[in-house]
């Protein structure tokens, strides 16, 4: 995993690739963001009936996370500790407010906000290392206090058990694929007292399939499919983890 991984978002230019190209509209990481937005607008429906919650999303990096869930939560606070992806984020037209953390040190504490509270992890947990990883739940512990505070929401986008897997031995080294298996995920929600209570997949395939016309269209059928029904999520590339405190 990176060492460097907070400094490499301090670059403009890398942070507008990450907004223009990673996340381009006909990109791979889009087709998730999309079946992703879809569960996580009804997961919050179905989570908090009664009164919206509000977001803390951890590592905000361009606000994706926080508008995917505009309209359903009362409100949003972003943290990060690049002020070029907070700038991006108000670009992109984020409705939040945003705080530029520390990138050591004590682990920051949420802006004060009543219950219930989502907290929000995406697209950080793979390629940080170990005390970044242990830093971001320790945030979200800190936010949800208890059982009843609400929800945490953690992204793996490189599952060890899944197809991306097979191309370890080719990559193994390079700065940007690591893996996480589920036990791992689970063990750091545990240390911090939290269970994860729901998990669901978005994509079964690898990049690779939709890079080819002949196969895209076979493959969006059943990640499309496995988003909606929660099939097959143990084998999925990209995994959300919902967990609350341990009671």
């Amino acid at each position: 995993m990176r060492a460097d991984y907070t400094e490499i978002f301090q670059d403009e230019a890398t942070v507008a690739k990450y907004e223009q190209v990673v996340f381009a509209p006909d990109s791979y990481p889009s087709a998730i963001n999309k079946r992703q937005r879809a569960y996580l607008r009804r997961l919050v429906k179905r989570a908090f009936p009664y009164r919206r919650p509000v977001q803390h999303d951890f590592a905000c990096g361009t606000g994706r996370a926080i508008r995917i869930l505009h309209g359903l939560v009362r409100g949003a606070h972003g943290y990060d500790t690049s002020e070029a992806m907070l700038a991006k984020a108000i670009e992109t037209g984020v409705y939040g407010q945003l705080h530029l953390i520390e990138a050591t040190g004590d682990v920051p504490d949420p802006a004060p906000s009543d219950t219930p509270v989502l907290v929000t992890i995406f697209r950080s947990l793979l390629n940080a290392d170990s005390n970044l990883r242990e830093r971001m739940i320790a945030f979200a512990a800190k936010a949800l206090r208890n059982y009843d505070a609400g929800l945490l929401i953690v992204e793996n986008h490189g599952n060890r058990q899944s197809l991306r897997h097979l191309r370890h031995r080719r990559y193994h080294g390079a700065p940007w694929f690591e893996e996480l298996d589920h036990e791992e995920v689970s063990e750091l929600l545990e240390r911090h007292g939290f269970t994860i209570v729901e998990r669901r997949g978005f994509a079964i395939f690898t990049q690779g399939w939709y890079c080819r016309p002949w196969l895209r269209p076979f493959a969006m059928f059943v990640d499309d499919f496995v988003a909606r029904t929660g099939c097959g999520d143990r084998w999925a590339v990209n995994v959300l983890y919902i967990a609350r405190r341990t009671p």
